[in-house]
């Protein structure tokens, strides 16, 4: 329920972010939202609680985000107020980066590796998986000392996997097919 919910609002956001040309912007703004709520419990928890007011909601809003989001991100939050969707916001931004995303051809993922890699190596291999895909690949590295060496990456729902441990894993599988 929540996912189709935040898609709607995530859609009516981007599409006047696309009015105003502002997508890019927007989407910064309203990270910067999802990431103060999530670190400042007592704001979050006075956006969702049922005894604060709409009006009282409203006004923290206004004081707190004047002059630090759009004016139509601060009415699009009080939209959100007014149809107690708040507890929703950070699911609406994730929604909202895959809409920024699809506009910009940009697939993100993640890189893991048994040590991690320099910017360089990162750079190659995401230029490598553009040319692939045919999309701005965006990669980010996660270490993982378990593989023992290669690279396991994963694309929204693919994975590819040169990674140590699943070759030695096949190896030993063919092994013991030969053997028995």
């Amino acid at each position: 329920m929540i996912n189709v919910v935040a898609g709607r609002y995530a859609e009516a956001l981007f599409q006047v972010g696309e009015e105003q040309n502002s997508t890019t912007k927007l989407y910064e703004e309203l990270n910067e939202v999802v990431v103060l709520t999530n670190n400042c419990k007592d704001l979050y928890s006075a956006l969702v609680s049922p005894l604060v007011t709409k009006r009282e909601k409203k006004e923290l809003v206004e004081k707190i985000f004047n002059g630090q989001i759009s004016d139509n991100l601060k009415n699009f939050m009080k939209i959100l107020i007014d149809r107690d969707r708040i507890s929703a916001l950070e699911a609406i931004e994730k929604t909202y980066k895959t809409l920024l995303n699809e506009k910009n051809n940009v697939i993100e993922g993640t890189v893991i590796s048994a040590v991690a890699m320099n910017d360089k190596e990162i750079k190659e291999l995401e230029a490598k998986l553009s040319s692939k895909y045919n999309k701005n690949v965006m990669l980010e590295n996660k270490v993982d000392e378990t593989i023992l060496g290669g690279v396991l990456v994963r694309l929204g729902n693919e994975e590819i996997d040169g990674t140590v441990k699943t070759r030695l894993a096949k190896m030993k599988e063919q092994l013991s097919q030969v053997i028995s």
